[in-house]
């Protein structure tokens, strides 16, 4: 049988929710509608930590561009972060010269971070 303090700690992950939903400019109640919550649930999961169901939880991943792998697998480095994920999102809607202006961003900073190692 668990113990009580086996659970694990949702804490960092409705941090997580909360920066994604208001890098969105999303509030409580946008969200709430949207994936047909109680806002009040959500500001539990975002400040206190409270377990949302499953499917609370893939609602709000899927919605907000969150991902889990980095709460449930921090040492799976194939996983990609919220962070891409939300970049990747914004570049969806991206022209070819615009695409084209991201990778050279890319190749710039790769080549910077070369530059410095040696």
């Amino acid at each position: 049988m668990r113990k009580k303090e086996d659970k694990y700690d949702f804490r960092a992950f409705g941090l997580a929710i909360k920066e994604a939903r208001t890098k969105q400019g999303l509030t409580r109640e946008q969200v709430g509608a949207s994936i047909e919550i109680d806002p009040r649930y959500l500001t539990n999961i975002e400040n206190k930590g409270q377990h949302p169901s499953i499917q609370v939880l893939y609602d709000l991943v899927s919605l907000l561009n969150v991902s889990v792998d980095e709460f449930f697998l921090p040492s799976n480095n194939l996983s990609k972060s919220t962070i891409r994920l939300q970049v990747e999102k914004h570049m969806d809607s991206f022209t070819d010269k615009e695409l084209m202006l991201m990778e050279a961003l890319a190749n710039g900073i790769k080549e910077a971070k070369a530059i410095k190692e040696k």
